[in-house]
């Protein structure tokens, strides 16, 4: 079954060749982000809702990076954006969330895909 990327903030190019044809390096890689991402936006959540600066861009930081491991660039920039209000100190919490859930819904719908990428690339271990 193929799957339709074509509508999602997602390419995995860079994945599929630093994976040189590994299933087992794919399976491991979508498994570990789809473990860690929704602990980190929540992460991010906490720390705008409790004025935690440093942490919500602490968490912002480290999602962004793996974002564009997996080619979420809309993601990604809506991520560093949040990092880059944060380190002001004094950011706009109604607009940083706002792209926080902005950033949710396209990495959610991004994560559905990658799960059954993910599922696709184990049937072939």
């Amino acid at each position: 079954m193929q799957i339709d990327l074509t509508n999602l903030d997602l390419d995995l190019t860079l994945l599929n060749e630093i994976a040189d044809g590994s299933d087992e390096f794919i399976v491991e890689s979508i498994g570990m982000f789809l473990d860690q991402a929704p602990d980190t936006l929540q992460g991010i959540a906490n720390g705008l809702e409790n004025s935690d600066w440093p942490a919500a861009g602490g968490a912002a930081h480290k999602l962004k990076a793996t974002l564009g491991f997996f080619g979420m660039l809309n993601s990604q920039a809506l991520l560093a954006q949040i990092e880059s209000s944060c380190k002001t100190g004094s950011p706009d919490v109604e607009e940083l969330t706002a792209k926080l859930e902005q950033a949710n819904a396209l990495i959610t719908a991004s994560s559905a895909a990658l799960s059954k990428i993910k599922e696709e690339a184990a049937a072939n271990l």
